[in-house]
This record gives structure tokens, sequence and C-alpha cells, in this order.
């Protein structure tokens, strides 16, 4: 018999609709659920947060960590229900750190409240019980089951606001599908570095470019008071020209630029020439990250400034 560990935080799987709003409840409904068809489970269950998912911080995603390192050992895997609008941070971060193999770890979430038609929360735990549980999640990391696909923690992202099927994976698909009696795997995730930090704490803001742009906004952000920054760059990996000087000057004295593509698809990188372009931007000291979105690349800096990477090492990292 398989003994899982379930960890809820909140999120619109907990909560109810009430005079056309969806909002928290004190009592989870995920309680209520009993799982008399399957005899080869037993779940143990720990309220840990009751939060809507924008409340949800680093410090929260530390927390989470330092909870699983704990109790983990005494389970053969755990399911962690969470708010969607940043379960794809939480699922990342957690994929950063170290966790046992062998323990698989499944993120879910839902769409509609549990009182709404057509609520699909019950389901996705259901299914993300079903991943945990099933022998051929051992070895692909902490992966998100939503809506009978299961998808890498890494590339995993929110694409729509309100329909069943928002978690895709952009370029590669989802890692494996849930059918009505078997669970298939159709990739095998990379081999991560992974980290054990003990705080997390740091201020790394998201700058998107658009055209145009010039130095107004980046001249609002006091070196001081950061630690670094993400850019969602044009194309390849590109910025208009007139954004160029603050950056250099960002980094002329440490602190680390990290540039993503605000494409869809795709991977940044420096290829283009002209002024503004991919090759200035790396030569000016511009860390490229390849396939990860703006609020991913964020906690890679995050986690990797928190664990005392520095120099080239950093750089390394980032870029890997």
């Amino acid at each position: 018999m398989k003994h899982i560990l379930v960890i809820h935080t909140g999120g619109t799987i907990s909560m109810h609709e009430a005079n056309g709003q969806i909002i928290p409840d004190t009592h989870n409904p995920m309680h209520d659920i009993q799982f008399t068809t399957d005899t080869h489970m037993q779940v143990t269950s720990v309220d840990l947060f009751n939060l809507p998912s924008p409340h949800i911080t680093p410090h929260h995603m530390l927390t989470l960590y330092q909870e699983l390192k704990l109790r983990l050992p005494d389970y053969d895997g755990a399911v962690i229900t969470h708010g969607t609008d940043t379960l794809e941070e939480t699922a990342y971060f957690l994929d950063t750190m170290q966790l046992p193999k062998d323990k698989p770890i499944a993120l879910t979430g839902a769409m509609r409240s549990s009182n709404e038609i057509g609520s699909d929360g019950l389901y996705n735990f259901s299914s993300a019980l079903r991943v945990v549980a099933n022998d051929k999640s051992i070895g692909k990391g902490v992966v998100v089951v939503m809506n009978d696909e299961i998808h890498a923690a890494k590339y995993v992202t929110k694409t729509h606001t309100k329909n069943v099927s928002t978690f895709q994976t952009p370029t590669h698909g989802p890692l494996g599908l849930l059918t009505k009696q078997d669970i298939l795997y159709f990739q095998i995730p990379e081999e991560r570095v992974r980290f054990e930090l003990t705080c997390v704490s740091g201020t790394i803001p998201i700058i998107k470019a658009y055209a145009g742009m010039g130095e107004e906004l980046l001249k609002l952000i006091n070196p001081e008071t950061i630690d670094g920054i993400v850019i969602e760059a044009l194309g390849a990996g590109n910025l208009p020209p007139d954004s160029l000087t603050h950056i250099k000057e960002l980094t002329a004295i440490g602190i680390p630029v990290v540039l993503v593509s605000r494409c869809f698809n795709g991977i940044a990188e420096a290829v283009y020439g002209y002024a503004g372009g991919g090759v200035d931007l790396a030569v000016s000291g511009v860390m490229f990250v390849k396939e990860l979105n703006s609020q991913k690349a964020r906690l890679k800096l995050l986690i990797a400034l928190n664990s005392g990477l520095t120099g080239n090492e950093l750089k390394t990292y980032i870029e890997g």
C-alpha cells in the first residue's frame, strides 16, 4: 500500500462561489473526499496554508520545502494542492530544491471552485494522487497534474485565465497523460542542479520590453535596493537601443541582469549584432536564460544568489 502525504496550501481548489464571487472557505472541501475505490493508497492530509495563490511568496515556498523535507521520509510521495496563479512558480522552486528522487511530488489545483458547475478540483486531486502513487512517476521530478496531463515543473505555464486546460508546456508538450486505467509518460525530465536553502531573500524585479522603450522605467530602479533584474526582451533576446545605457550601468556595478524572451515559444540567445541586439547585450554582461519564462527566471536567479553563486559560477548556472 502506498502512503501519500497531501499538503494543502489554499487556492480555488479549496474555495467556494458565493454571490458571483470566488472566496476562501474555512473548511477545505478536499477533506470530505473518500477514496473508497482505491485500497492500495493511504492518504494523510496537512493544512499548511489557506492562501489565495497571489498571496504566496518565496518564503511560503521555502516553508513548503522544509515541510516536505521533514515529512517525506515517512511517505511514498506527496500531492500539494495550490492556487493556479502562482502554482508554476512554487512547482519550479520545489523542483530546484534537494528532495528525494524516489518520492514523486505533484502539484494540482482547480480552475473552478468546489461548488461551481463543472468543478475540476476533485478530479485533478484524484488524478494527482494516482500519479504520485504510480511507480512510473519515480524519478520524474516535481510535476504539475491538471486536466489529465502531467507537466514538468520547469516548463509548464498557465496560459488561460479560466479554461480548465490552462496549464500547458510550450515547445515540449506534456511529460505524460492519464487514461482511465493507466498513466503514460512520453518524456524523461533532464537532470537538474538542485540546492538546499535555509533562507530566501532578495528583490528582483521583472521588466517587460516594448517598442520604443527608453530608460525612463529603468531609471526608476535604485540599484541599491535590488539584488538583480529580469528583462523580458523582444524576439530572440533584443532590446530597443535607448534602453541600453542604464542596463550597462547595472552590469558594470555587478547587478545581475538576466534576459528571457517575451515570446511564448523559443529560446533567447545572442544572435543579433546591432545596437541593442543580443550580441551587444551579452558583451555587456547580460545573462541569457534558456527556455524559462520571466517568473521562473526570477526564481532561478533568486535561488542562485541565496546559494552564494557569484561571477562565472553564477553565469554558468543561469545560462545552463
